[in-house]
């Protein structure tokens, strides 16, 4: 492998980017999105990824957005507390975009892609949250992404995110569990974790 491969170069010109959501229910088309982290990538020396920068909102119910109070039970998120620092849909989606097409130019890739546990349920979200907002500039691909139960299933044997992270050899917090942020970054360290496996498989294809 050259030794000054690239994200590019590894991912074929996607840039993976970690999101993970928390919301007030399943259905991306009406129920509230209340919290939305995402985790960039770093690609070092030999073509190591290791956990970049977090960057987390909490989100502003959309006027007549569900939510479920089984769902909010689960994420501990309390919509209307007074002292939640929180942002329209819009507002927040633009400010993480606008980071992430930061990261696309700076890793010299044409596209974002999402990395999620069950990666279909954030994109999913994420998609109906910009035809909300009424965004037309998407730095990420609109159905493609990286599933990390998928992955997690062939590295490890487990596809639920607190028992890959156990087979992965890393520490579970359940107490920072379902904060968008805290799953995002794990998530993000075990994509990391399979892909540097694979790394030297990766070497004999290129």
């Amino acid at each position: 492998m050259n030794d000054q491969s690239s994200m590019a170069d590894r991912f074929r010109g996607f840039l993976p980017v970690v999101v993970d959501v928390e919301t007030g229910g399943f259905n991306a088309k009406t129920d509230a999105l209340l919290e939305i982290a995402a985790v960039m990538i770093d690609y070092g020396d030999g073509g190591i990824l290791t956990r970049g920068e977090t960057i987390r909102y909490h989100v502003k119910p959309f006027e007549g957005a569900n939510m479920d109070p089984a769902s909010l039970a689960v994420n501990r998120i309390d919509p209307h507390h007074p002292l939640r620092p929180a942002i329209d849909e819009r507002d927040a989606l633009q400010r993480i975009f606008r980071e992430v097409r930061r990261a696309v130019r700076d890793n010299r890739c044409q596209r974002a892609i999402l990395v999620g546990h069950n990666a279909a349920f954030d994109l999913a979200f994420l998609n109906e949250a910009l035809e909300r907002s009424e965004i037309k500039r998407n730095p990420f691909h609109p159905f493609s992404c990286f599933d990390t139960a998928t992955l997690c299933g062939v590295a490890f044997g487990q596809t639920v995110l607190a028992r890959a992270v156990a087979a992965a050899g890393f520490e579970w917090d359940e107490e920072s569990a379902h904060s968008a942020a805290y799953d995002a970054e794990i998530t993000c360290d075990l994509f990391c974790e399979i892909v540097n496996r694979f790394q030297s498989v990766y070497e004999t294809t290129v």
